[in-house]
């Protein structure tokens, strides 16, 4: 297997896209499970049928273009054209010097977000992002190394890897994580996410109300054909509340702005992601 993702790593951006977009179909097609996950949680969401097909395929893309994001020489910059919508957004924030969450949905190319973060603005500040390691040990050491850059760490999804983010904002630093992440047990509330019930974290609002960082959404469209990636940074449409206390008004903030996001391109959400379901030991909405 990891001959095969190197000889795919050396492969041009636009083949990659084009294998993946076959490769979605592919799951798509043989997986009844994902296939109904995708459907309803899309529907869910108002996406229309030709936004949904076009989400098959980015899902596949997103697959096949990890191996050339992961596997290039540390010292090297993303491989292909990446350009920046926001970026001024990002400079008066960490101007401020007290930390900065960035949120970034699980839509588009959310790896090269954080890459693209630690090559413009590393040597500023760096960035810890939080991840769920895999389930299998090649796939969680590949992931651990692959990560590993100049200006870019990152903190394993517990309580020790919180412990990690909390101590880099209050050095003034960055961290990002994936708000729309289910999240283990006792770290998240029932909230509405496209009208209905979805465990949400309370780490993204906590991160932000009791070190006083600032917050900003981070994502990044995959441009067609191979053509690169567009990284934009917003302010989020939602504000949080000022102070922590109130985690289901907090994640509901969140799970807005989200939405919000999502709705500029909805085609490269990854809609087959099982956003509803419930965590093992954690009692369902009320």
């Amino acid at each position: 297997m990891l001959s095969l993702i190197r000889w795919l790593a050396a492969r041009p951006l636009r083949l990659l896209h084009a294998w993946g977009g076959a490769l979605g179909w592919v799951g798509y097609v043989f997986s009844p499970s994902y296939r109904r996950r995708l459907v309803e949680n899309a529907t869910l969401a108002g996406v229309p049928a030709a936004e949904r097909r076009a989400a098959v395929a980015d899902a596949g893309r997103l697959v096949m273009e990890l191996p050339r994001l992961w596997l290039r020489p540390r010292d090297q910059a993303i491989n292909d054209p990446v350009r920046w919508e926001g970026a001024a957004l990002l400079e008066q924030m960490l101007a401020r010097g007290r930390g900065l969450v960035l949120l970034t949905p699980h839509m588009g190319s959310f790896e090269v977000s954080a890459q693209a973060y630690a090559e413009r603005f590393g040597a500023l500040q760096p960035i810890t992002v939080l991840y769920r390691p895999a389930r299998q040990d090649w796939l969680r050491e590949l992931e651990e190394t692959a990560r590993a850059r100049a200006a870019l760490s990152t903190a394993p999804a517990n309580l020790a890897g919180v412990r990690l983010m909390m101590r880099a904002l209050r050095r003034g630093e960055t961290v990002g994580l994936l708000p729309d992440q289910v999240p283990p047990d006792g770290m998240g509330v029932w909230v509405p996410f496209f009208g209905r019930p979805a465990y949400t974290m309370t780490l993204a609002a906590r991160l932000v109300q009791q070190t006083g960082a600032a917050v900003a959404i981070l994502w990044t469209e995959r441009l067609p054909r191979g053509a690169g990636y567009v990284v934009r940074a917003m302010a989020l449409p939602h504000e949080l509340p000022g102070e922590a206390g109130d985690d289901e008004a907090s994640a509901l903030a969140i799970n807005q702005s989200m939405e919000a996001v999502i709705r500029m391109k909805p085609s490269q959400y990854l809609w087959g992601y099982n956003r509803y379901k419930n965590p093992r030991r954690v009692a369902g909405p009320a």
